[in-house]
């Protein structure tokens, strides 16, 4: 057993207390665990078939490795199936090497191997190496993801249909659906700008799962000026349930014409201690009517503590925590899904926004 194999195992199993009753694999429900990657990303899907989609991986250097592990024990997987990145931010792909290195990697989906420091700085030296071990890893298939595709997932009989696809890659987006509505002209016409952002975060992958009723929106850490444009002038996504809140609840994201579009119930966000969950984003969080919930994997630690959501909705509350998840479970019908810290017991039952009479 290698050096890295000891530590990350010794973490998984000192963790393995942050996810007592995490809904196992080939359990008929679909769970997602947020995993606490420290401000990082690292969302953990386990499909109704026992099939398991990472999407993004946190940072290097064995906590965010053995965190990952632990939460895929915890759901009985004895391996990662599809691993997608959104972009090429360490904070997002630093961490996949190592969970290589402890569990069997299926086919990983990207949006296609920079050829060169993806923020625009040709003389970045720093990039190659930070790259090396993504592309060095070991899986068993590589595939660039395009707007349109989806992820092969194994449907279970008498189950709602369940898909994963990608809205949006490299700043290409899918066509209008049909019925799409439109946003406002006006909303559009006086939408506010931020300039254009020339890093990877705008070229955030945007994906959508759908498992019968219930839609989640994750879009990486993809910046306002280019969210505008999944709002305007058409709506592209339409309403959902659950927000993965953008960019960590960054200022640069969480664009409101996009929000209003999405309409989501629940709010989770993936943030740091002193990173995300800033005072716009919350605002704009806190102005959307029909939104219910708003998780937070931190407490803000920052001056700014107002702008954290009610303590039972914050997984870690403390600067040196136990790196409690958040896990969210869909019924098998689709009409219901429960958000819950399993570590502090908290839970709460939503009804899918198809499923609610109008």
């Amino acid at each position: 057993m290698n050096r890295l194999h000891l530590f990350s195992t010794t973490i998984a199993a000192l963790l393995l207390g942050a996810f007592p009753g995490i809904a196992r694999a080939a359990d008929p429900k679909l769970s997602i665990l947020w995993v606490d990657v420290e401000g990082g990303a690292a969302t953990l899907i386990v499909t109704p078939a026992g099939e398991s989609v990472l999407i993004d991986s946190g940072s290097a250097g064995g906590r965010d490795p053995g965190r990952i592990q632990a939460a895929a024990r915890a759901a009985g997987l004895q391996k990662i199936d599809y691993f997608v990145l959104t972009h090429f931010h360490t904070d997002h792909f630093g961490g996949i090497p190592e969970v290589a290195q402890l569990l069997p990697v299926g086919v990983v989906y990207d949006k296609g191997l920079p050829t060169a420091a993806p923020d625009g700085n040709p003389n970045d030296t720093r990039f190659p190496l930070l790259i090396k071990p993504y592309r060095e890893m070991k899986v068993a298939e590589r595939r660039q993801i395009h707007a349109g595709d989806t992820l092969p997932l194994r449907q279970v009989e008498q189950t709602p249909k369940l898909t994963l696809r990608c809205l949006g890659a490299n700043q290409q987006f899918i066509a209008a659906p049909t019925g799409a509505s439109l946003v406002p002209a006006a909303d559009c016409a006086n939408a506010r700008t931020k300039g254009k952002d020339t890093s990877d975060n705008a070229n955030s992958l945007v994906l959508l799962l759908e498992y019968g009723d219930f839609r989640l929106f994750i879009a990486g850490d993809l910046t306002w000026d280019v969210e505008a444009r999944l709002a305007c002038p058409v709506n592209l996504v339409g309403p959902v349930d659950v927000y993965q809140v953008t960019h960590h609840g960054l200022a640069a994201s969480n664009n409101p014409l996009l929000l209003r579009a999405l309409q989501p119930a629940v709010a989770i966000m993936s943030n740091g201690t002193q990173k995300g969950c800033e005072p716009e984003t919350c605002a704009t969080l806190s102005a959307l009517p029909g939104l219910q919930a708003r998780y937070q994997i931190h407490r803000n630690l920052r001056a700014d503590v107002q702008n954290n959501t009610a303590p039972e909705y914050i997984a870690n509350r403390e600067k040196n925590c136990a790196g409690n998840a958040i896990q969210l479970t869909v019924a098998p019908d689709s009409h219901t899904y429960e958000v819950s810290i399993p570590a502090t017991g908290h839970h709460r039952q939503f009804t899918t926004q198809k499923s609610i009479p109008h």
